[in-house]
């Protein structure tokens, strides 16, 4: 089989480095991908949002399967697109991933469908919203509706911090348009939880759980970024937990799509705050979580492109989704400054003794050498018997991969050790 990925970062590489080990995918295109990626898959360099190059390059190449993985070309509705010219994809279409697209279309759905989650109010208005942030208690959550890399959600632990969070999004338009609209929600408190779940629509199979680490600088400092590290499984998620949240919002999640006609197929990922009042859901994305699926996939035994395929033909209750009982652990290295200003353009190197998983996000070929090209640069990803091992691995091979201004969390994992204990 031919098979297309779009996108270009680390998920992407740890779906394609998945999928290469599948005896069915014969030739990986991953459109635009990156140089760390090129031993692994052929790169083309057609953007991910660039739906009219991507349609093109599958008809000429006449690809059999696609893998939609960011979530602009979800919202964009490339599955939509692809699927006109007869290829068949992993990924909803548009009208479906919308559950990312609009954290006011989410809200709302959750509200009439009695799916648990913070309390809310959407505003259109600065004014309004002003308004509101003066009646408020504090800390809240202030969120951009619509899709801002990872970025668009700032809790402020003042009324200051949130008027200024708000004219940032409404006035001064620092998401574009995703911040026209924003939703204040009420700050919920408790361990976070982040699961993926395959799903064709009907079935959902939740992956192994995992924990993401979105502040900047150690002890959860600093500014929110796209995840600095990941591990899993997530101690906090425990057993009865899991099938609380089958019971009252993975199923009732995919039962609200159906019933709004927006059936959902692809990964589904459920961002989850384990409260005193029972777990709740923060947000919903429309494709795999990154830095998550750096963690998530490599515990995956079964053979990912036929569980793909069977969220995308409907058959994944007769489909085996097996994961191993082992642990992993992500570390991510990003150019200093991020996520705010930063440089790029130093080589990467890699030692010969360097003895994990390596997944490339940023990076691009410099005068035959690969250098860097974005705020996260790399995940170092390692998978052992325990959670402590894996942590350990991680951060014992994460020196022998160098860049100028490296920069990395060094307590990533920290906090599942305590629960462990």
């Amino acid at each position: 089989m031919k098979i297309m990925v779009v996108g270009g970062g680390g998920r992407e590489h740890a779906i394609v480095k998945k999928i290469k080990q599948s005896p069915a995918a014969e030739e990986i295109y991953v459109l635009p991908g990156n140089a760390g990626m090129s031993a692994d898959a052929t790169c083309v360099s057609i953007g991910a949002k660039d739906l009219d190059g991507i349609v093109a390059f599958a008809k000429e190449k006449k690809i059999d399967y696609a893998i939609v993985a960011p979530d602009d070309p979800l919202v964009l509705g490339a599955v939509d697109r692809l699927n006109e010219i007869g290829v068949p994809c992993f990924g909803p279409r548009a009208n479906a991933a919308i559950i990312e697209g609009s954290k006011i279309f989410s809200k709302n759905l959750m509200k009439k469908y009695k799916i648990p989650t913070a309390a809310y109010e959407v505003f259109t208005e600065l004014d309004a919203a002003l308004a509101y942030l003066a009646t408020s208690s504090y800390p809240t959550v202030v969120k951009a509706d619509g899709l801002a890399l990872g970025k668009g959600v700032v809790i402020a632990n003042t009324r200051e911090e949130a008027e200024n969070a708000v004219r940032s999004m409404m006035e001064d338009r620092a998401f574009g348009d995703s911040g026209s609209r924003v939703v204040i929600e009420e700050f919920l408190t408790g361990p976070e939880v982040s699961v993926l779940a395959f799903t064709d629509g009907k079935t959902v199979v939740p992956m192994i759980s995992s924990m993401d680490h979105k502040r900047a600088l150690d002890g959860d400092e600093g500014l929110n970024t796209g995840g600095m590290g990941t591990i899993a499984p997530n101690p906090y998620y425990t057993k009865d937990i899991a099938e609380q949240c089958m019971k009252e919002i993975f199923l009732p999640t995919v039962d609200a799509m159906n019933a709004e006609g927006r059936t959902f197929k692809g990964c589904l990922y459920f961002g989850l705050m384990l409260t005193a009042g029972g777990p709740k859901v923060i947000e919903y994305n429309c494709r795999f979580g990154d830095p998550e699926t750096q963690v998530v996939l490599p515990l995956l035994e079964s053979d990912l492109l036929t569980v793909m395929m069977a969220c995308t033909n409907g058959t994944l209750a007769e489909t085996e989704v097996k994961f191993s009982e082992k642990s992993a652990c992500c570390v991510i290295l990003a150019s200093g400054g991020y996520p705010k200003a930063y440089e790029s353009g130093f080589e990467i190197k890699v030692s010969e003794d360097f003895a994990a998983e390596l997944y490339v996000a940023g990076a691009k070929e410099k005068d035959g050498k690969t250098v860097t090209a974005g705020g996260r640069v790399l995940g170092v990803t390692a998978v052992a018997d325990t959670l402590p091992e894996a942590i350990a691995e991680a951060y014992a091979n994460v020196p022998k991969v160098t860049f100028k201004n490296a920069h990395y969390r060094k307590d990533i994992g920290k906090k599942a050790l305590a629960a462990l204990k």
